[in-house]
């Protein structure tokens, strides 16, 4: 594959590493500004809200302890050992999960239409954390199982607008991004994958009732419900985090270090709920850490949660708050 700024690796035809650049290349955007970016953007102990059957209970949460910091070094240690497939990871929620699990020292292996792309945002990473994989999940043809090879876990964070836009651009519809493209990952993943993640909307399971049949005019939101039914389905653990209104971006800036430091502290406040029965909007920063949680969280697997945020403190990356945050609300 021809690539600027990229090599071609021996694993695929189709995939490559971000190496050193070529020159006349330049790569803006170093490993250890995204560590230190991804960790100005979770440091400090953070106010819970969790939902069971209202959205307004709130539990509040004590700042972080010795204890937490010692569950953070366990989940360093198990760090090494895994290896995550990131698709679409240069969206908007996409890119900062990339960035997270870059600043934790997890290996990163990005599906994605554009190489490219992810070299701008990402720059010089490691190859041996870093890695890029050309495919588009819409064509069933561009799927090769190579691609899965060594993945333990796999976040995927695709999607498109719900109304005709210039996204739409190359038949990237909701019907062809929602539907075929999480059909087709998922009909060419391995079981052995030990946690499938996806990103969805809250509103699916209500998409002919208004308001949510207004925003599924184009049929954005039954998609979302299909390839969720599809997940479900398919024998692979999961969680899937149904996301409201969006915030905190999208970025378009490849400084996440910059992006990230100016976003900190906002929306942090995290609101969860199972059911479909919330409505709000949540930060794109909290949706990427609770996809990132929800991969080492046992008792995730095989739950559907909503998420929302508001403005104040939350969990952080302190997994112990992760863990009760998404227990409290569990139906099972």
């Amino acid at each position: 594959m021809a690539m600027a700024c990229l090599n071609p690796a021996a694993l695929s035809p189709r995939l490559a590493y971000a190496r050193a650049a070529p020159r006349g290349c330049s790569l803006p955007t170093s490993s250890a500004r995204l560590a230190r970016a991804a960790a100005a953007g979770r440091r400090g102990g953070w106010r819970l809200a969790a939902v069971a059957e209202e959205p307004q209970a709130v539990q509040q949460q004590e700042q972080r302890t010795a204890g937490s910091d010692e569950a953070g070094g366990d989940a360093a240690a198990k760090a090494s050992s895994k290896l995550v497939l990131v698709v679409g990871g240069t969206g908007g929620v996409g890119q900062l999960v990339v960035a997270s699990l870059l600043s934790r020292n997890i290996k990163t292996r990005l599906l994605l239409r554009d190489p490219a792309k992810a070299v701008s945002l990402f720059g010089k990473q490691d190859e041996s954390a870093f890695q890029l994989y050309k495919a588009d999940t819409r064509n069933a043809a561009d799927l090769d199982p190579e691609m899965f090879e060594g993945v333990t876990h796999v976040i995927c964070t695709t999607g498109t607008t719900a109304f005709p836009s210039k996204r739409w651009d190359g038949d990237n519809t909701p019907e062809r991004v929602d539907w075929d493209g999480i059909r087709n990952l998922v009909s060419t993943m391995p079981q052995t994958i030990k946690r499938l993640v996806l990103v969805s909307s809250i509103g699916v399971t209500k998409y002919n009732e208004l308001p949510w049949s207004i925003m599924n005019l184009f049929g954005v939101l039954k998609y979302k419900k299909m390839g969720e039914d599809f997940v479900r389905n398919s024998g692979i653990p999961f969680t899937i985090i149904r996301a409201g209104r969006l915030t905190d971006g999208p970025y378009t800036s490849y400084d996440l270090n910059t992006l990230l430091k100016a976003t900190a502290g906002e929306r942090r406040a995290v609101v969860m709920g199972q059911g479909d029965k919330l409505v709000g909007e949540v930060s794109r920063l909290v949706v990427a850490e609770a996809c990132i949680q929800a991969l080492d969280i046992e008792s995730t697997e095989g739950q559907i949660y909503e998420i929302n945020s508001v403005k104040g403190e939350g969990p952080g990356s302190d997994p112990e708050k992760w863990k009760e945050l998404f227990r409290s609300v569990q139906s099972n």
